[in-house]
């Protein structure tokens, strides 16, 4: 997508599959072995796979796009993760059901322009700190599913795989505007579900219990507040598409800007390093460059398939997204659908029609095609006006533009953006903060379940639910 078609040896996928297989595994097996030499082990296999394409391919160009993207990836990860670690909230002491699923709900908004990791780092340990004098296993596991994961699916700045899907081309407002409704039922059922298991344990805990938590209560206190000026500098770079580089550039800025101003006890406070974001960053090098052969391969062949329902890529995405990363099972679903239903004929028609502003869009849009280039260009017009005006569309944004204008198929994107988001929860590999959220409520000495307990305690009877009922009534 955007780059020529590249159609690698299937072999060369290998190195993405080990990479992958051995985030998974390796840190419950090799806990030890993996602190030590997990940036071994990705950049090895990345330097496999880059020097396939740049050696035996040629393919500079392709390689120099994945880069890019792996630049804007991490930067606006990277700098949320900074701003939101220069904000510290304090907290009174006893969480009541009422407070603890309001401040979910809040939380659940606040992954939208924080980031699903922004968030998490900014809130459990608040959440810790409430709820200390009764916390279980299921605030931690109800926190990752809310606030990590299902919460952030409105915008692209909220959960990875949708940011991915913005730098392929999906328009911004494109996601609040399709996946509301999910994020609504989702949240809501979540949230009703966490508020019934919340209010009986309240009521089984001994009030002198409650009424001694573990640290002094102090009252609701807000530190590094002016990062939240930072925040919205990072949002407004989103938009920026040119020139070149000017989003990253500044998104660096807030970042540095948040680092040199914000005072050491708020970081302090909040127990700020940055080992979380080094190890993503370092993981997603090796992602990034192992994928290319799954992502090109799989846009070549993925017409073989047939024609997969919408049902099959929300449970294929999903189930892939719990036992892998949910940002690189999106786009090889992605690929996927780019693959099976873009038609190149209709892609060089609608490039035609950009390179000739004056021509007449009847002329061209004729015969059995003429339907889809109609609303392949009026998708152009919505959402990238001001490209289309430029004459500066790409083929990735024509290829996107195709998808989303043309019902029977962007039903497809929906699928693939709530599967790997919302499944996403579904274990600690699944999204990035799910394991920092366990790593944090480890160390504050609380009893988070392990990764099997996760899933059988409390994925499988609380999440597994809600995940049929959005296949139920939107994927069916």
């Amino acid at each position: 997508m955007g780059h020529l078609l590249i159609e690698p040896n299937p072999w060369m996928i290998l190195p993405f599959g080990l990479l992958l297989g051995t985030i998974a595994l390796a840190p419950m097996w090799f806990p030890s072995w993996w602190a030590r030499h997990y940036a071994k082990v990705a950049y090895s296999l990345g330097a496999i796979t880059l020097g396939y394409y740049l050696f035996g391919l040629h393919a500079y160009q392709r390689v120099l796009h994945g880069a890019q993207e792996y630049v804007s990836f991490i930067l606006l990860i990277g700098s949320l993760f900074v701003v939101s670690g220069g904000i510290h909230i304090r907290v009174k002491g006893e969480g009541t059901p009422h407070g603890n699923t309001l401040l979910l709900l809040i939380g659940a908004l606040a992954a939208n322009l924080l980031g699903t990791t922004g968030a998490s780092m900014l809130l459990i340990r608040p959440w810790i700190r409430m709820n200390q004098s009764r916390i279980a296993g299921y605030h931690i596991a109800f926190f990752i599913f809310i606030v990590s994961n299902v919460g952030g699916c409105l915008t692209p700045v909220g959960d990875p795989p949708l940011f991915l899907g913005y730098l392929k081309g999906i328009p911004f407002w494109w996601v609040a505007e399709h996946c509301w409704p999910m994020w609504a039922v989702g949240v809501g059922f979540l949230l009703a579900l966490f508020y019934c298991i919340d209010a009986a344990n309240y009521r089984r805990t001994p009030r002198e219990i409650r009424a001694q938590p573990a640290e002094t209560p102090e009252p609701w206190h807000f530190a590094g507040l002016w990062n939240t000026a930072f925040l919205a500098v990072i949002l407004g770079a989103i938009f920026l598409d040119r020139p070149r580089f000017a989003r990253e550039a500044l998104m660096l800025a807030a970042a540095l800007g948040s680092w040199f101003t914000t005072r050491k006890q708020v970081h302090e406070a909040n127990h700020f390093n940055f080992h979380p974001i080094q190890e993503v960053a370092i993981l997603f090098i090796g992602i990034f460059a192992t994928m290319m052969p799954a992502l090109d391969w799989l846009q070549i062949n993925a017409g073989q398939m047939g024609r997969p329902s919408p049902a099959l890529f929300y449970w294929g995405s999903g189930l892939m997204s719990s036992l892998l990363d949910n940002a690189p099972t999106y786009l090889s679903f992605l690929s996927a659908a780019f693959g099976l239903f873009v038609d190149p004929e209709i892609i060089d028609k609608v490039q035609w029609l950009i390179q000739h502003p004056g021509a007449d869009l009847a002329s061209i849009a004729t015969g059995p095609h003429a339907e889809l280039i109609g609303h392949t260009f009026a998708a152009l017009q919505k959402y990238h006006a001001a490209a289309l005006a430029g004459g500066q569309v790409g083929t990735e944004q024509i290829e996107i533009a195709f998808l989303l204008g043309n019902h029977s198929y962007n039903h497809y994107i929906l699928a693939v953006s709530i599967g790997a988001v919302f499944f996403g929860a579904s274990t600690y590999i699944g999204n990035g903060p799910n394991f920092m959220v366990k790593a944090i409520a480890d160390q504050q000495k609380v009893r988070t379940p392990g990764f099997l307990g996760l899933i059988f305690q409390y994925t499988v009877p609380c999440l597994g639910p809600m995940l049929i009922l959005i296949w139920l009534l939107f994927f069916r």
